[in-house]
C-alpha cells in the first residue's frame, strides 16, 4: 500500500506563483452534508479477491490500481489498468518488485511509483513506454497524480523522513511546494493548476489536514469534526475527494465542493477510502469488506450508467 496510513496538475502561471501569499485561508468547511447517494459497484483483480486498490479515473472511464494478495501474504503489489466494464491490463515497471499505479488521465497516460530490487521506491510516468521521475538527489520518490497536460503531483522523502510536496512539469523540471507544515504530499492536479494533497507535522503524525493550492492561495481542509483528513483527487470542475477518520478512529470517504462536504461509505464496510473521480462526478477507491479483503470500488450517483462493472467480477 501506499506510505500514507490508508492508501493525485498546475498551469504555468500556478507553478510561478506557488509561494503562499499572506492572505492564505484555512477553511474547516460547514457543518457536515447528508451522506452522499452513490450507487457502488465493487470491483477485485480477477485472480486477487483479497486486496484490490483502484485510485485513479479519466473521462473515458478508464482505471488506473493495483492488487497484492493472490492467496498469500507475500505477493508484491502488481499494477494495473481496467477498462470498464472489466478489462484488465497489468502495467509493471520493468524488472520492478512493485509496481502502484495511482494516476491515469485522457490520453491514458499513468503515474504512479515502484519500488527496485535494491529496495528503493521511484516514481514514473507512463506514455508510450515507463520513464522514472525522481527528484534529483533524492532517493524516494512516488507520483499521485497526472493532468492532461502531463504535470505530474507527488512527493519525496528526505534524509530525515520528512515528505515535500511536488509538481513533476511536462519539461522535466520540478517544483518543490511552499507548504506550512514540515511534511506533505501533492495528490491531485487538474487542467487549471490546482494540486490538492495533504499535510502532518512528520508522516507518522496521527492528524493530517487536507489542502488545495488554487491561484497563489492555500486553503485547508479538515472534515468537520475530524483531525485526520486526506485531499486525494481533483476534477476540473473542483470538485475534491478524500477520506477522514472520525473519533472513533474510523475512515470514511468523503466529497468536498464550493465548501460543502459529503460523507461516502460503502453499506457493510469497515473503512472506505474515495481516491480520485474524474470530469463526470465518477469516482473511484476501495473500502475493506466485514471479511476483512480490500476491495475497489466505482461510484456513480446517475440513475443510468453505461459502463457497469461485470457481477462475476465482484
Amino acid at each position: 500500500m501506499y506510505s500514507r496510513p490508508i492508501i493525485a496538475t498546475l498551469s504555468a502561471v500556478a507553478l510561478a506563483a506557488s509561494t503562499l501569499l499572506p492572505g492564505t485561508a484555512a477553511a474547516e468547511g460547514p457543518e457536515p452534508q447528508p451522506v452522499a447517494t452513490i450507487a457502488f459497484q465493487k470491483v477485485s483483480f480477477p485472480t486477487d479477491p483479497r486486496f484490490t486498490q483502484l485510485l485513479g479515473i479519466n473521462d473515458r472511464n478508464v482505471i488506473s490500481g493495483y492488487h497484492g494478495d493472490e492467496g498469500t501474504e507475500q505477493t508484491p503489489n502488481k499494477g494495473f489498468t481496467l477498462k470498464l466494464p472489466a478489462t484488465f491490463t497489468d502495467e509493471n515497471f520493468p524488472n520492478s518488485v512493485q509496481t502502484q499505479v495511482v494516476g491515469i488521465n485522457t490520453s491514458a497516460d499513468t503515474v504512479g511509483f515502484y519500488i527496485d530490487q535494491a529496495g528503493t521506491t521511484h516514481g514514473f510516468i507512463k506514455s508510450k513506454e515507463f520513464a522514472t521521475v525522481d527528484l534529483p538527489g533524492t532517493a524516494f520518490n512516488q507520483l499521485l497524480g497526472i493532468n492532461n497536460k502531463d504535470q505530474a503531483a507527488g512527493y519525496f522523502q528526505d534524509a530525515s523522513g520528512l515528505q515535500h510536496a511536488y509538481v513533476h512539469e511536462a519539461t522535466g523540471e520540478f517544483l518543490v511546494l511552499n507548504i506550512p507544515m514540515p511534511s506533505s504530499q501533492a495528490t491531485g492536479i487538474n487542467d487549471s493548476g490546482t494540486v490538492v494533497g495533504f499535510e502532518q507535522a512528520s508522516p507518522a503524525a496521527t492528524t493530517a489536514s487536507g489542502f488545495i493550492l488554487k491561484n497563489h492561495k492555500l486553503t485547508v481542509l479538515n472534515f468537520p469534526g475530524s483531525t485526520f483528513t486526506q485531499a486525494l483527487g481533483i476534477n476540473n470542475n473542483g470538485e475534491v475527494v478524500g477520506s477522514y477518520n472520525d473519533p472513533n478512529g474510523v475512515t470514511h470517504g468523503f466529497t468536498y465542493h464550493d465548501g460543502h462536504f459529503a460523507q461516502v461509505d460503502v453499506p457493510g464496510a469497515t473503512s472506505t477510502v474515495v481516491n480520485g473521480l474524474n470530469n463526470n462526478g465518477r469516482i473511484v477507491g476501495f473500502f475493506v469488506d466485514a471479511n476483512g479483503n480490500t476491495v475497489g470500488l466505482v461510484g456513480d450517483a446517475r440513475a443510468n450508467n453505461d459502463d457497469k462493472v461485470n457481477d462475476d467480477r465482484q
